[in-house]
């Protein structure tokens, strides 16, 4: 099969033709139709998770396809199913697993990251009856590869650590693939949404998706006071979903009295221990929480909303490319991400 892959980390990426995935014996093998590129696989690419352990890797980690083959002792799927996953796939076994929080599983597996990932056309996927969701026909593969990463992991953020509730507040620092989706979200959800980055596209793109206000960080360098005084104290729930210490201070710092900031953007490199205003913290009673990712028994929820039209997620996808384009567009994320998901959607060479 071709593969997009890395033989070390911040080297060129390539598109190879490597073995088709082995089916494993709990799992499936996907003929992946539609691949996000996230900032996640980003940091993969520059050695920042510590996850990635065996070079050449193949990157790729939120996708939708069709069942290829399912291995023996699988009993929910079959070949031809149509599907999406999580990014974080639980073992199913462990106490975490059996409590219903697959995400913080100890023992998960991440595609892309502790194996091979989505940018390839097939990609080998274990725990299948635990982790895969059935993926409606009204949903197309090119939208449904947002949800395995930025747009789940943004409802599960805001919707279930955050507690956001219609007339609320939320400012969202970083307007890009998550963000949006952290903007669509909490405007479903009736509440008074800002966007902030610094750049005034990605701004455009958040008023369309719900945000009834923005601000540029770069002309506004005073973005907490100024939210604080726009909503007349703070606001009651602020994301960080750019990940960085600039961006995680500000959102705290935006915060009411009893506010909840939840931290969506990953904070590696040399951005992993920010300092925070702990004082802040502590003598406003703020509630700091993480996300990573969604579990799959709770996806009904977030498609549910989507069938009923209040989650456009066509509004999300930025650029369509093909396997030979994803190099030099795995390599632009941090410098120039673009507006909306970059989505591979040809795999063939």
């Amino acid at each position: 099969m071709h593969a997009l892959l890395y033989d070390s980390f911040s080297a060129p990426p390539r598109v190879a033709i490597v073995p088709d995935p082995v089916v494993p014996r709990d799992g499936v093998v996907v003929e992946v139709k539609a691949s996000g590129l996230c900032r996640s696989d980003w940091h993969g690419w520059q050695g920042h998770d510590a996850d990635i352990r065996t070079l050449p890797h193949i990157p790729g980690h939120e996708f939708a396809g069709v069942i290829a083959a399912v291995g023996r002792d699988v009993r929910r799927w079959r070949a031809g199913d149509r599907v999406t996953t999580p990014f974080v796939l639980g073992c199913g076994t462990c106490v975490y697993c059996l409590a219903g929080d697959q995400q913080v599983c100890e023992k998960q597996f991440q595609p892309g990251f502790t194996g091979p990932g989505s940018f390839a056309e097939y990609v080998a996927l274990p725990f299948a009856d635990v982790n895969l969701v059935r993926l409606p026909d009204e949903i197309e593969f090119v939208e449904a590869a947002a949800l395995g990463c930025r747009f789940a992991t943004a409802f599960r953020g805001i919707v279930t650590q955050a507690r956001l509730r219609a007339g609320e507040w939320i400012a969202v620092y970083g307007c890009g693939g998550v963000g949006l989706s952290a903007v669509i979200i909490a405007r479903a959800l009736g509440a008074n949404v800002i966007g902030v980055d610094v750049a005034d596209e990605k701004l455009a793109l958040a008023r369309e998706v719900g945000a009834a206000h923005t601000f540029n960080a770069v002309a506004v360098p005073g973005i907490a006071e100024a939210i604080r005084e726009l909503t007349a104290g703070g606001v009651q729930v602020s994301a960080d979903a750019l990940g960085s210490a600039v961006t995680c201070r500000n959102s705290i710092l935006s915060l009411r009295r009893r506010g909840r900031h939840v931290q969506i953007g990953l904070l590696l490199g040399d951005q992993a221990e920010p300092a925070l205003p702990m004082g802040r913290v502590i003598a406003h009673e703020l509630e700091i929480f993480g996300s990573h990712g969604l579990q799959a028994h709770s996806y009904p929820e977030l498609l549910d909303l989507i069938a009923a039209g209040k989650l456009p997620l066509d509004k999300l996808i930025g650029r369509r490319i093909s396997l030979d384009d994803a190099g030099a567009a795995l390599a632009s994320l941090d410098s120039s991400p673009g507006k909306g998901i970059t989505v591979i959607e040809r795999f063939t060479v």
